[in-house]
């Protein structure tokens, strides 16, 4: 028996043992989430400045470094942002675009019942995202590394891209930029959104402990036979800073209830016509960015 089979047999073993601890079992973990958007080439025609394209990199960058608190037991987890109340820029435009990246509400596990609930504010209405838990067919690694106190093993897969999310965007390769301004227009292009496209698919890795046997993990990671410390894409990582275990005030874990009820597919709908609506606008000003520094 390998070490992957090893610890899968200890995993399931422990919870067997603790069936009746599992009850009353709770913890809390605290996550720091970092977004590198990759640099974009301003196209000729578009009203940006150098400086005025640095503000805008700096400013989506810090509105996307958040940090998120995972209260959680064997079955159920409710994943939401720290509220900082002394948080400059709150209702910034970089505060408001950050927020199309799939991180804000309220976000609810239920691993028993293969159960996914979001709770999202967009645009001044609320949004109940009623789904199941995605399918993620982890391929278990032998590495192993130190996360805080706990040692965590690695573990990646392969999942496709949310045309919703903009922390997935990235730049066109210049060939393929060409080619379709060539198609469209002879002009050079003037639109951000024609620059930028959605891969497919991402890899994620994560670092999950089995000194922690609960299926958990932020936003909707899951489906490690511990919970995950740690997961990156490339270009967004959350780290987990502190872990608390049997907290004495332990947090209500409940499923969200307010909003319209959309799912997954729906919301992102919603969305992307949302954006393209925004770029219409864009177009019409005449290409001015309505960004301004706090």
């Amino acid at each position: 028996m390998n070490n992957i089979q090893l610890r899968t047999v200890l995993f399931f073993a422990l919870l067997v043992f603790s069936a009746g601890y599992a009850q009353n079992f709770q913890g809390m973990a605290v996550y720091e989430s970092k977004t590198a958007l990759p640099k974009f080439d301003v196209p000729k025609g578009m009203n940006i400045t150098p400086e005025m394209q640095k503000q805008i990199q700096e400013g989506m960058s810090k509105a996307l470094e958040k940090t998120f608190v995972l209260n959680f037991n064997r079955t159920e987890s409710v994943y939401e942002e720290e509220q900082k109340l002394d948080a400059p820029g709150q209702n910034s435009p970089f505060r408001m675009m950050a927020n199309f990246g799939g991180t804000s509400g309220v976000l609810y596990k239920n691993i028993k019942d293969q159960k996914l609930l979001i709770q999202r504010e967009f645009f001044g209405k609320d949004f109940l995202i009623n789904d199941s838990l995605p399918r993620l067919k982890w391929v278990m690694g032998g590495e192993s590394k130190k996360i805080g106190n706990y040692t965590c093993y690695k573990a990646t897969v392969i999942v496709p891209t949310n045309k919703a999310d903009f922390r997935d965007m990235r730049p066109k390769e210049e060939k393929e930029a060409e080619k379709e301004k060539d198609t469209l227009t002879s002009a050079p292009a003037t639109n951000f959104m024609d620059m930028i496209e959605m891969p497919k698919e991402k890899t994620i890795t994560a670092w999950y402990t089995p000194d922690i046997p609960v299926s958990q993990g932020p936003e909707n990671y899951w489906g490690l036979p511990g919970l995950i410390l740690e997961v990156s894409d490339g270009t967004t990582i959350m780290l987990c800073s502190k872990v608390v275990l049997n907290p004495k005030d332990k947090a209500e874990i409940k499923a969200p209830h307010k909003g319209k009820e959309v799912t997954q597919a729906e919301y992102d709908d919603i969305v992307v016509k949302k954006v393209e609506e925004m770029r219409q606008m864009y177009q019409m000003g005449g290409g001015r960015m309505p960004f301004r520094s706090n």
